[in-house]
């Protein structure tokens, strides 16, 4: 048997020891066994892809250039790929390093210390070995830690990519309802301007009072600061929506319109215990939990004993043309043992970091999942009462637009003054605004509520 074998072998034994440190177990988490809010039976809604909860194609369109050219979905990905390169680091510290080393000099030394020296060559050319013994498991709880690191990154991106969905849609939503807001406020300028000169020849010829003027003149002017502020919102929603999909501010176009677009009649969330698989957020945090708890191994093993092995096979010579000659050879083989003695309990210190580290990702795991459950809840609760909400305001405008033609038949009979016309005018542009603001809202809770489920993704990606 040659001489390195033994230690070969030694080595191998040794490199399947025990791992110290916990092992990642899952937190006891408490689930409810239901939604506080009922909510019907079924698949959950977050099994639906996001093109197949959106019929507006407009809207599809947008969420694709947002998939592909947001800049913060790019950073998350980018970041996927740095945890990748962060594992393969990791992993390659577990196996042998092999280099080769190469020199080729001339030099001198002083004859008055070395008496009769003259310049000689020297040339050298090696395989160097390197392999650390992972006697108590810190390169193996590494990897650990840094493939749990990978997931959780890679948790992240979806949770952007959920998250960049949902704004794209709500962005688009709110930017339909501004829309709507705005043609409601010049639709009724109109009308009122139309008023103004009926009042204003009445005014003219006697029959009303400047009074009756000056009330049509005060709601011109609320009407034409309305349309001014919602034309800003208009353009500060597209803004807003462009930057979203990762483009300098300019127009959008739309599709359908707000009261268009379509909502089921009903959302099933499916169960509370699908969260803590679907909820990107929610694998995230635990990813980085199960990372956290590896990270108590390597801290712990570090208070142990190591060993490297080190060796080198090649040839030097004097002479070039000698680096050929079995007798040029050299090699060497050896172990080194490092233990730490005294470090005034640093590196035990260093253990109770990690496990406090450890407790505080855990607490942060369960909170996160107690958020996601309230989200879930709170979007429920605005899906049915913004439902309801939205059907109310539509009966409301309808009975305004008939009170404000009353009112003015009235009031072009002589019945009543013009102070009528004016409430219920105002009743029906306020109405009228209140229509599409809620609808906005109702649509954009079923937005809230696809995010709140985790939706967007299957559990098979």
């Amino acid at each position: 048997m040659r001489a390195w074998q033994p230690a070969v072998f030694l080595a191998a034994a040794l490199a399947s020891g025990c791992a110290l440190g916990p092992d990642y177990e899952q937190p006891d988490l408490d689930v409810p066994a239901d939604y506080r809010e009922p909510a019907p039976a079924g698949a959950s809604v977050a099994n639906l892809p996001w093109w197949d909860l959106y019929e507006d194609e407009q809207l599809k369109l947008l969420i694709s250039i947002a998939l592909e050219e947001n800049k913060d979905l790019g950073i998350a990905l980018a970041r996927i790929n740095e945890s990748r390169a962060a594992l393969r680091i990791e992993r390659a510290n577990q196996f042998p390093f092999l280099d080769l080393n190469g020199f080729a000099g001339r030099g001198d030394q002083s004859e008055l210390i070395f008496p009769g020296a003259s310049p000689s060559d020297n040339y050298r050319l090696t395989a160097d070995l390197f392999f650390e013994v992972d006697l108590w498991g810190r390169l193996r709880r590494a990897t650990e830690a840094a493939r749990a690191e990978l997931l959780a990154t890679e948790d992240t991106f979806r949770n952007v990519t959920i998250t960049l969905v949902s704004q794209v849609a709500s962005n688009y939503l709110l930017l339909l309802d501004l829309d709507d807001r705005l043609a409601i406020s010049r639709r009724t300028l109109l009308t009122r301007l139309d008023s103004l000169e009926i009042i204003q020849a009445r005014f003219d010829k006697g029959t009303v009072p400047e009074l009756d003027v000056n009330q049509a003149e005060i709601e011109v002017a609320v009407a034409e600061a309305a349309i001014a502020t919602f034309e800003r919102q208009v353009v500060q929603a597209e803004n807003a929506l462009r930057i979203l999909l990762g483009r300098n501010p300019g127009p959008i176009a739309r599709g359908r319109a707000l009261h268009d677009q379509s909502a089921s009649p009903e959302i099933p969330p499916g169960l509370p215990s699908e969260l803590v698989q679907r909820r990107p957020d929610v694998r995230s945090v635990e990813a980085r939990l199960a990372a956290q708890t590896a990270r108590i191994g390597v801290a712990e093993a570090l208070r142990y004993p190591s060993i490297s092995l080190t060796g080198f096979l090649g040839v030097e010579s004097d002479d070039l043309s000698d680096l050929n000659d079995s007798d040029a050879k050299t090699w060497n083989i050896g172990a080194n043992l490092f233990a730490p003695i005294f470090n005034s309990g640093q590196l035990k210190a260093n253990v109770e970091v990690e496990k406090a580290r450890t407790e505080q990702l855990q607490l942060e795991y369960e909170a996160t999942l107690q958020q996601a459950f309230r989200e879930v809840e709170d979007a429920l609760v605005a899906v049915r009462t913004l439902k309801a909400e939205s059907e109310a305001r539509s009966r409301q405008v309808a009975a305004s637009r008939n009170a404000a033609r009353l009112s003015r038949a009235r009031y072009d009979g002589g019945v009543v003054d013009f102070l009528e016309v004016l409430d219920s005018e105002r009743s029906l542009f306020s109405a009228e605004l209140e229509e599409s603001r809620t609808r906005q809202q109702y649509l954009n809770a079923i937005v809230q509520l696809y995010k709140a489920l985790g939706g967007g993704w299957t559990l098979g990606d």
